[in-house]
């Protein structure tokens, strides 16, 4: 697991910060409209932004509109293809099973999020998918880009509800 930290972190910061920064903004809309903070963005193989979405599982009632699924979706339709060869995910949380198996699916090659999902992360804190030797597809996980952004629209969020 690689952590935004140190020299590399500045790196990592300078190249993902623009898109963690829209992640966040689809994020807060998200947590506005009574849905789970969540933002996510699929750069292409040029690191441009091709899509991007945020959680809408209430509003669509459907348990798999997840920001990261939603964001796939519409990157596979922008590419013509369902593999996204080059490209990377830009998300606000760690994905749980479902994206991460979507993730893999897709062929990306990196995925970059801001907090750790202690209950369902399946990037390396319940479960690592995207790194499990077993499979034909392996994708690089980079954790803690704007953590702490992140974690306090997510706290806000299920404060308001608690």
């Amino acid at each position: 697991m690689r952590r935004a930290e140190g020299v590399r972190g500045g790196l990592i910061e300078a190249r993902y910060g623009a898109a963690m920064d829209r992640a966040l903004t689809l994020a807060a809309g998200a947590g506005r409209a009574g849905e789970v903070p969540v933002g996510a963005v699929v750069l292409g193989p040029d690191g441009e932004a091709l899509a991007e979405a945020a959680n809408a599982r209430q509003a669509a009632c459907d348990p798999t509109a997840h920001a990261e699924v939603l964001a796939l979706r519409a990157a596979g339709a922008a590419l013509g293809d369902s593999h996204m060869d080059g490209c990377e995910l830009v998300v606000t949380l760690e994905p749980c099973t479902m994206c991460a198996g979507a993730i893999q699916l897709a062929r990306l090659v990196r995925v970059v999020f801001a907090v750790w999902e202690p209950k369902t992360g399946a990037c390396g804190s319940v479960r690592d998918v995207l790194r499990d030797p077993r499979a034909n597809h392996r994708v690089e996980v980079v954790a803690g880009v704007r953590e702490r952004e992140s974690e306090a629209l997510l706290r806000r969020f299920f404060a308001e509800r608690r």
